[in-house]
């Protein structure tokens, strides 16, 4: 097989489990709690870093921003012989309550997003595999986290999220919103992948503290404090799940 036109891996080049953060840049910062880490690939928005956490070997692999780019991921890593796909993002908070820094295990992801509606129907639930799932829980519970558990809302149009859309998703109890976790929900279900989500709250849009509105950076410090600690729960997860 060819190497993957977009992540230029191929098989052999990457382990079973794989986290996929959005952020290039996060790539870096969960090898950094790793050993051996090695940059196997870099391009455009991905870039694959192998490496071993406590004897586990793992691949990470940026995804960017959005489902369409999630998605490719998703499908070229499943086609390399990776079996297991856990997202590491951030996300708005969509409950009172919910601060900037918590951490969400998401238990599924509604789909206002057009990626995977190209793949299957509406109707068809975007949710994590129940191991990967449990492995998030009993990580933080080990590690005396608290994280908020439920459903979330994966979204296209970061500058189109309108009181009206954030009033429903309010009152359907959906945590959080982010822009990933239900395109790589419903492709792994459908590629025979077991996949799970973490995200930290980096703003709460019921509250009115937009990403980024009190930082001079993209993340406030205890969001970039509690995404360290999001790697952490989720890299003893990998152990568990090993």
């Amino acid at each position: 097989m060819a190497k993957q036109p977009h992540l230029l891996v191929e098989p052999g080049d990457v382990h079973d489990i794989a986290l996929i953060p959005g952020d290039p840049g996060r790539v870096d910062r969960i090898a950094g709690q790793c050993e051996d880490a090695e940059t196997v690939a870099e391009n455009r928005e991905y870039k694959v870093v192998n490496a071993t956490y406590e004897g586990v070997p793992l691949t990470i692999c940026s995804t960017g921003i959005g489902c369409p780019s999630a998605a490719i991921a998703v499908e070229e890593l499943s086609r390399v012989g990776v079996e297991t796909v856990i997202r590491v993002g951030t996300t708005g908070a969509l409950q009172r309550g919910i601060e900037i820094g918590d951490m969400v295990v998401a238990t599924g992801a509604a789909k206002e997003e057009g990626t995977s509606k190209r793949y299957e129907d509406a109707v068809i639930p975007a949710v994590p595999d129940y191991d990967v799932l449990s492995a998030l829980i009993d990580s933080a519970e080990e590690n005396g986290e608290d994280v908020h558990v439920g459903a979330i809302v994966s979204d296209d149009a970061f500058y189109n999220e309108s009181d009206a859309y954030v009033e429903e998703w309010e009152a359907a109890n959906l945590l959080a919103i982010e822009m990933e976790a239900a395109a790589v929900f419903s492709l792994a279900r459908r590629k025979g992948l077991a996949a799970g989500a973490i995200c930290t709250v980096d703003g709460n849009l019921v509250e009115g503290t937009q990403k980024g509105a009190d930082s001079d950076s993209e993340l406030p410090e205890k969001a970039k404090d509690n995404v360290e600690r999001a790697i952490a729960l989720t890299l003893d997860a990998v152990v568990d799940l090993a």
